[in-house]
């Protein structure tokens, strides 16, 4: 009776929209597979800000940044780029910018490393997985906004310093 109901009930809408498809993930993002491609990405952006991620496609930390920057890409369009380094493909930059943890955001303006205080400690890169959409584009608004200004130390308005928020 109740797929009669069902049946019987003239949608407005169609079905497939209660669908969730499978998230973003990496391949909607392009990759840089050597060193040079990465050294390229930052060298020949003039005026947008780089934001690369590096870690792994498959892990799960990166995973879920991989859908955060997938939705939020669309939106920082005009004044961000992002990419994703496999860190075991293009390992010259590991040592380089301390590359252990397994998901790793840095940012870059105008061939220049920019520094982020999130209220972490480490004022290089996120390393965390930042999934609140709107939060990451607010970082990433702030990081352009004082590198645009020749800051090479950005403060961010959220502290991350605890695990837990009250």
């Amino acid at each position: 009776s109740a797929l009669a109901f069902f049946v019987a009930l003239e949608r407005p809408f169609p079905l497939w929209s209660f669908v969730r498809f499978p998230p973003h993930m990496a391949y909607l993002l392009p990759h840089l597979n050597d060193g040079w491609s990465v050294d390229q990405a930052i060298v020949n952006e003039e005026e947008k800000l780089v934001l690369i991620r590096f870690g792994h496609d498959h892990d799960e930390t990166c995973m879920q940044v991989d859908d955060t920057l997938a939705d939020v890409a669309e939106k920082v369009k005009n004044f961000c780029v992002i990419f994703l380094v496999d860190t075991t493909e293009v390992p010259d930059f590991n040592k380089m910018y301390e590359l252990y943890d397994p998901c790793s955001m840095m940012f870059f303006h105008r061939n220049k490393h920019i520094m982020v205080d999130l209220g972490t400690g480490n004022n290089n890169k996120i390393n965390w997985a930042l999934t609140d959409r709107q939060e990451l584009i607010d970082i990433i608004e702030t990081v352009y906004r004082g590198a645009r200004k020749g800051r090479g130390l950005i403060v961010g308005s959220k502290d991350y310093s605890t695990k837990y928020r009250y």
